[in-house]
């Protein structure tokens, strides 16, 4: 054992890299390994003879491990200082310009609108993008031969044949996820639900997939007053102005009753929009108090609690805010198009400190 130890020793005292030292390991150690075999050895022995070999062999295996262990070390610090010398980097260089990200304008709007609300009151509620047919249509008291219901509208999942469950349908707007919060908590209530929409249609304004916004507020005394004030306190902080004047238009929604489409008065003078002046009046959004029939199909009681719901796109008052004029430009993943349009990544949204910087 002490001719294998001598041996060991100065055999990984001059080895020169790491591969070297990994077979005098296998060499040693391994489990053909020269100590290995002598290991074995220890079965043939009487039991006096294993009370003195065994001790020593495990104090050489310890030792030529611990050999091994501070060699390879010193071998990596040796790289490293080789590695060092070699190479050099003048740090009084100026830095290379890096590209910094940016925000996309739909990911800043939804912040801008939910920074808005939350100030009012409103949490942020979300729902699943594949919806059932009850959810999207039916609790909102949509009915079987509405045009919203076709192919030609709505995208619906594929069926097996023979397969006579009720279809799922990519959701077409987030009044879902207005179902799925009133049945999970009740009421009163107050949220608003941004999201990923789907409709079949695409043109200049229009995209198979958009953004949303709706928003609920349901309690015991609530009018369309609130409604109103609401949506005023909405368009002023959104669009950043001191005044705002509202136009409320008699319409038609399956799911709020009564239902208004509302306008902004704006001017277009050369071409940019300026809302809370001139002649002109802009559609914005929809919204109304909502139906007692989906109240009902949430589990509310229509006879104690009453309140309102709107819907806003979030893609169209980007493009109204920010000046943008093609929808489909939004998804086009161009570089070019998001370093003139993105916000800075640091520059979050507050009312306190201004919305868009």
């Amino acid at each position: 054992m002490d001719d294998l130890k001598s041996k060991y020793l100065t055999l990984i005292a001059d080895a020169g890299d790491e591969s070297g030292l990994e077979e005098l390991r296998v060499q040693a150690l391994g489990k053909k390994g020269e100590i290995s075999l002598q290991m074995r050895e220890l079965g043939k022995m009487t039991p006096q003879e294993r009370q003195t070999a065994g001790p020593a062999l495990n104090a050489l295996k310890d030792e030529i491990n611990s050999a091994l262990i501070a060699k390879k070390s010193a071998l990596g610090d040796a790289a490293l200082d080789e590695r060092l010398r070699g190479e050099w980097l003048d740090v009084t260089l100026p830095a290379r310009d890096r590209p910094v990200g940016s925000i996309h304008p739909i990911t800043q709007v939804t912040e801008e609108v939910t920074a808005i609300f939350a100030d009012m009151g409103f949490s942020v509620a979300e729902g699943p993008q594949i919806e059932s047919d009850w959810y999207n249509f039916d609790a909102l008291n949509i009915p079987g031969h509405h045009p919203a219901r076709a192919e030609m509208d709505t995208f619906y999942t594929h069926r097996a044949d023979g397969d006579d469950r009720p279809p799922h349908v990519l959701r077409t707007h987030t009044s879902p996820v207005q179902i799925r919060s009133l049945e999970a908590n009740g009421a009163p209530i107050r949220i608003i639900c941004p999201g990923r929409v789907y409709r079949a249609d695409y043109d200049q304004t229009h995209t198979p997939m958009f953004h949303q916004v709706e928003g609920l507020a349901i309690d015991k005394d609530i009018s369309m007053a609130n409604l109103k004030w609401v949506l005023e306190e909405f368009v002023k902080a959104f669009f950043e102005v001191d005044d705002v004047e509202l136009r409320f238009r008699a319409s038609h929604f399956p799911f709020t009753e009564p239902s208004a489409e509302v306008d902004i008065r704006c001017s277009w003078e050369g071409g940019t929009l300026k809302v809370g002046e001139g002649d002109d009046w802009l559609e914005i959004l929809g919204s109304g108090m909502v139906h007692p029939k989906v109240l009902q199909a949430a589990g509310v009681d229509p006879s104690v609690y009453q309140g309102f719901a709107f819907g806003v796109g979030i893609d169209r008052i980007a493009m109204l805010k920010y000046g943008i004029p093609d929808l489909r430009a939004f998804f086009d993943s161009d570089l070019r198009w998001l370093r003139h349009y993105g916000f800075r990544s640091l520059d979050v949204p507050t009312l306190h400190g201004g919305l868009s910087k």
